[in-house]
């Protein structure tokens, strides 16, 4: 067995991260129906990759440089980027039999982006992602291919894993797809969280589906995709190579990070950018802190910028919120984000809207923090915090385990558009890799991306599927209804 293998199978097998209920992929051995649609689906996901793939591999070994493409490598040294017309799309996918009862024409579907983003290939295509899970063993489809065409694929993935039964990867290796496997649970005892792509050097896809069918199908789901942008794509690069350096074996952090790793695109210093014809501000973040270089802002500090910096409202909307540590024995609690809430809601009067998703394997330790923050909903003392539980119902999908959740982690205030790839607890920002996307331009323009987010979230938060603490019932599909 080799060691990348052995490695793999130690983690899929002691990793904490079964409990964490972010992943929906199942272990056990027997297989679950799928329709037909939902392989169709997959198999185009898998076969357009195949039918891309590059004839010759890039040779393991070379230094950072030369696995970088000349005229990326001249662009991060000078920091200098071509006059681009961008756009930037919404993209979000829908459990099966979720109808809201209205139209949705805020977004795109994930799914037919994400095949053309893939079909217009060129050159390259890199893709960060927890976990595979398309085809195969998993869901009992086997996908083929063999029209190979002159683009390089390059996968990084994590050890630990929690898709032990899925032969994706493999396919895609034989396929000629390079796939590098990253040991965060020796690194940073976390996992590689991140969920993105970069296609050709100027497109970008961040959001929070995994490649997993259960994304398109069972999940909701939602990212975003910037069109044309080489700026922003080189940046994402610098994460992206940083996740590969780090796969090697004995590969140890660097103090600091070689220049190459650094960046211009920050907080401080956001990309302006015509987005769709606007202009924007918009700068990438990253986690945990020891991948960061020093000019990079971090994922916890964006959010916390923005919460900070609202002056009216706060909408949020992720999988998991818990103020705490969690995995790997490091328990204890941990306020920020909270904290973060609170002030903004007391001192500033800020409304503050958190929508939690709530589906049959939630973790039951969630609910009494969920409570505290709940009760501190008090109009008349101008304290506006106001939470409620996302519930998709199973309906007829029983049989699919870990699915029917919102899986979406974004948040939109008065001021800025954020979408990222992590739940907001403590191990998240601080033990494992994660992206998140930062916008910000005149948030009243109509159909502006701040504005389709803002739509998104409030028609989930008015949907009959946001469920309000007090409204829980014991037949609704959560499993805080049943303490």
């Amino acid at each position: 067995m080799s060691e990348s293998s052995r490695l793999r199978e130690l983690h899929q097998l002691t990793s904490p991260y079964k409990s964490l209920h972010d992943t929906y992929v199942s272990n056990k051995q027997e297989k679950c129906p799928v329709p037909a649609l939902v392989a169709t689906g997959c198999l185009i996901v898998m076969g357009v990759l195949l039918a891309i793939v590059v004839i010759e591999k890039l040779r393991h070994g070379r230094e950072l440089n030369e696995r970088l493409t000349p005229d990326i490598t001249s662009m991060i040294c000078n920091e200098t980027w071509p006059s681009e017309q961008s756009s930037i799309v919404l993209v979000e996918s829908f459990p099966e039999a979720v109808h809201y009862g209205i139209n949705i024409s805020t977004s795109q579907n994930l799914f037919h982006v994400w095949k053309d983003l893939l079909s217009s290939a060129k050159k390259r295509i890199d893709v960060a992602s927890f976990y595979w899970s398309l085809t195969d063993e998993d869901i009992a489809v086997h996908s083929s291919s063999d029209r190979p065409v002159n683009v390089s694929v390059r996968v990084v993935t994590s050890i630990p894993t929690l898709a032990s039964n899925s032969s994706d990867l493999d396919i895609l290796e034989k396929h000629g797809v390079e796939v590098r496997r990253v040991n965060f649970g020796h690194l940073t005892r976390g996992i590689l969280h991140s969920k993105f792509w970069i296609i050709d050097d100027k497109h970008i896809y961040i959001g929070s589906a995994n490649m997993d069918w259960r994304a398109l199908t069972q999940v909701r789901e939602l990212g975003a995709v910037i069109f044309n942008s080489s700026a922003l794509a080189s940046d994402l690069l610098k994460v992206f190579q940083s996740y590969w350096v780090m796969s090697k074996s004995g590969a140890a952090f660097p103090e600091p990070w070689p220049r190459e790793f650094e960046t211009n695109i920050n907080e401080q210093q956001p990309l302006n950018i015509q987005l769709d014809g606007e202009q924007s501000q918009v700068y990438l973040t990253a986690s945990p802190p020891v991948f960061c270089p020093a000019s990079r802002t971090r994922d916890l500090d964006a959010i916390l910028s923005a919460i900070s910096g609202a002056q009216e409202f706060i909408h949020i909307s992720v999988m998991e919120f818990y103020p705490a540590f969690k995995f790997f024995g490091l328990r204890g609690f941990w306020p920020e984000l909270e904290d973060a809430l609170k002030q903004s809601a007391f001192n500033r009067n800020v409304s503050v809207c958190l929508l939690v998703s709530c589906g049959r394997e939630s973790d039951p330790s969630v609910w009494p923090f969920l409570r505290s923050l709940d009760a501190l909903h008090s109009p008349s003392n101008k304290l506006n915090i106001d939470l409620k539980l996302f519930i998709i119902p199973v309906g007829n999908q029983s049989h699919v385990p870990y699915t029917r959740v919102n899986h979406s982690k974004f948040m939109v205030t008065d001021k800025v558009a954020y979408v990222g790839t992590s739940n907001w607890s403590a191990d998240y920002f601080n033990t494992t890799a994660g992206v998140g996307l930062v916008v910000s331009h005149d948030a009243l323009r109509p159909n502006s991306f701040h504005q389709r987010l803002r739509d998104v979230f409030l028609r989930d938060w008015d949907s009959k599927f946001a469920v309000s603490l007090s409204e829980l019932k014991p037949e609704h599909d959560c499993a805080f209804a049943k303490l």
